[in-house]
């Protein structure tokens, strides 16, 4: 059975892992005969949002217990994930994978991203695994790899000028279709960053998951 890592970043849009996002690569993963090993940064994530005002909280958070939350308390800290023990890696998006797996939401161009991410990534890129990077997740590839890769984060103008800023090629992409660079085995998907609901999101991560998991074969 093929393993698939899926590194989540808290729980909840505004300041962790997306969990409809995650809920749905979760599924497709077990759906297509896989298996999901999860991961997370065992770390203070950098700030608490109350969900139903959207403001911030005076409250501290671990970025791998609220992740358990998803998983059901099936999560490992990030540091532990070794690329020879999975056979690819998807990244859900959420405003975590811009707060607590990288500070683009607050560097932009110029941020920086988990260390422990970071080394997986390239470790499975090096191996010759693919990697699906879903929503705003995908802003932090083209700080991972020296590259350029061809990606997508929907048809948000802004946001694709960073990305090219930083390196990447953009390929604008609608809420249910996927942007594969063949040559590096990335894909990526929109999701929320254009999604309405959860069906359109499914079909974009769903395709985002067959797709990994072909280019595992």
């Amino acid at each position: 059975m093929k393993k698939i890592g899926v590194v989540l970043s808290g729980c909840g849009v505004y300041d962790g892992t997306e969990i409809h996002e995650a809920v749905i690569t979760l599924l497709a993963i077990a759906r297509n005969g896989a298996q999901a090993v999860c991961f997370a940064p065992d770390k203070i994530q950098s700030e608490v949002i109350n969900h139903l005002t959207g403001e911030a909280m005076a409250e501290r958070r671990n970025v791998l217990l609220e992740a358990a939350r998803i998983t059901r308390g099936e999560v490992r800290p990030l540091a532990q994930a070794q690329a020879a023990e999975l056979d690819a890696l998807i990244v859900p998006g959420g405003f975590g994978a811009a707060k607590n797996l990288s500070n683009f939401a607050n560097e932009g161009a110029a941020c920086e991203v988990d260390g422990d991410l970071s080394a997986l990534a390239l470790a499975m890129h090096q191996a010759g695994k693919p990697l699906g990077f879903i929503c705003i997740a995908p802003a932090m590839l083209p700080k991972i790899f020296a590259i350029p890769l061809r990606i997508t984060i929907g048809t948000d103008i802004d946001t694709a000028e960073i990305l090219e800023e930083m390196g990447a090629e953009h390929v604008p992409c609608p809420v249910d279709d996927i942007v594969v660079d063949e040559e590096n085995k990335v894909v990526t998907t929109p999701a929320y960053m254009l999604a309405q609901n959860i069906a359109e999101a499914a079909a974009g991560i769903e395709k985002l998951v067959s797709r990994v998991l072909v280019l595992t074969e």
